[in-house]
Formats: C-alpha cells, sequence, structure tokens
C-alpha cells in the first residue's frame, strides 16, 4: 500500500528579491515549504545565509541547512522557530548537541544523508531524528539529475527507524515523481521543476495528479 506523500516545494537562491518572489508564487498553493541554505563551505554555492531568510507565520517551514558548523547558527534557527531543521550528518562537528537543543524548544529535527553516506554508519542520527532526508543530487544546486540509485536507502532507514519521515531531494520532476512516490517516501521536496516553471501553481497540481495514479498506465 502506497503511504501518503507529501510534494513539498523547496526555495534556494541568493537574491534577497528573488527569494520574496518565490515566497509570494508558492503561498498561493501550499503551506508546507523546504527553505535551502548553503554557507559556501560545506557546499561550494552560497544561498541566502540563515540571518535572511524568512517566511509566512502559516508556512510549516522545513529549514534545511547545508553548513560545516550548524550549531553556530543555533541560536538564530532558535529565533526563526522552524517546525523542522534539517543537518547533515556530514557535517564536521557532532549533531546530537544541536539536535537537542532544537528538541527542547520544540523543533523537530532532521538528518540529510548526502549520495556517499551509508545510513547504517550514521545510525546514531537516524535514531535520534524525526526525519531522514536522502540527498541525491548536489548541494547548493537546483535542477541537477536524480541519482535514482539512493533509493536504495529507504528500506534500510525504515528498517532502523519504520516511524521515521523519509524525505527525498534532488532532482524530483514529472518524469520521475510516480517512481519515487511508490518507494514508500513520505516527502518529495521539488525545487527547480516548480521555480523555474512559468505556472508553479500548475505544475504542483500536476505533480501531485501524478502521485495519485495508481496503475502503470493510468
Amino acid at each position: 500500500m502506497i503511504r501518503t506523500v507529501s510534494i513539498v516545494p523547496a526555495i534556494l537562491t541568493d537574491n534577497k528579491v528573488e527569494y520574496r518572489a518565490q515566497v509570494e508564487r508558492i503561498n498561493v498553493f501550499t503551506r508546507r515549504v523546504q527553505i535551502d541554505v548553503t554557507d559556501g563551505i560545506f557546499a561550494p554555492n552560497e544561498t541566502l545565509d540563515v540571518t535572511n531568510v524568512w517566511w509566512p507565520r502559516n508556512w510549516e517551514a522545513d529549514l534545511h541547512l547545508m553548513a560545516a558548523n550548524p550549531s553556530e547558527s543555533l541560536d538564530t534557527i532558535l529565533k526563526l522557530n522552524p517546525s523542522l531543521c534539517i543537518l547533515h550528518a556530514e557535517a564536521n562537528e557532532d549533531l546530537l548537541p544541536t539536535f537537542k537543543a532544537l528538541k527542547d524548544a520544540g523543533i523537530k529535527v532532521g538528518v540529510a544523508l548526502l549520495p556517499s553516506t551509508f545510513p547504517g554508519n550514521v545510525k546514531q542520527y537516524i535514531d535520534a531524528a524525526d526525519h531522514v532526508l536522502i540527498f541525491a543530487g548536489q548541494p547548493g544546486v537546483q535542477g541537477a539529475p536524480a541519482d535514482l540509485m539512493q533509493m536504495e536507502k529507504i528500506p534500510l532507514i525504515r528498517n532502523m527507524k519504520p516511524e521515521v519521515e523519509i524525505g527525498w531531494d534532488g532532482g524530483a520532476n514529472m518524469t520521475n515523481i510516480r517512481a519515487l512516490a511508490h518507494a514508500d517516501l513520505d516527502v518529495i521536496n521539488v525545487g527547480s521543476a516548480i521555480a523555474q516553471s512559468e505556472n508553479p501553481a500548475q505544475t504542483f497540481q500536476e505533480l501531485v495528479a501524478e502521485i495519485d495514479k495508481n496503475g502503470v498506465v493510468l
């Protein structure tokens, strides 16, 4: 039986004007959004930093922080108060103290795994997490092709923590959204397919309709 899958638009930009424009476009058709932030160290491309992002109060915001030392941004994250904060297992520091601080503040925690990271090697983070993000693109880049081999991580994570929310980030679009939706994921983050669309609301609805199809032909 297919799980209920959420399509979550992702915002990634280094421009304040474009950031606001994306927020306004997305706000028309959904309330859960992933905000991607890079530090220019963990990922080669630098976006708006965490002090410059914001979102409407009615959003369920997932803050995905691609940072080498995420604890340095802890005070800012706490002030932003996202619904979920996703940090990378490959960061240069132990994530568990930051996870604890976030949870103590009522913020759910997530761990993101780069393609080269085997879930079993970061079990301590998966055990502590509310969400595991399978990253299947390139950090700090929208529009990179999806590495669908990363779907092999899904059953490994499910076996470790059956109830955890599992998300996908990287290259999701109309050509692969059905395969991803039928792969036991809970969340599929969509970046460029929505952000670069001439009609983002229509594209979002088309993606939702596509994952609701059950048969091979339908």
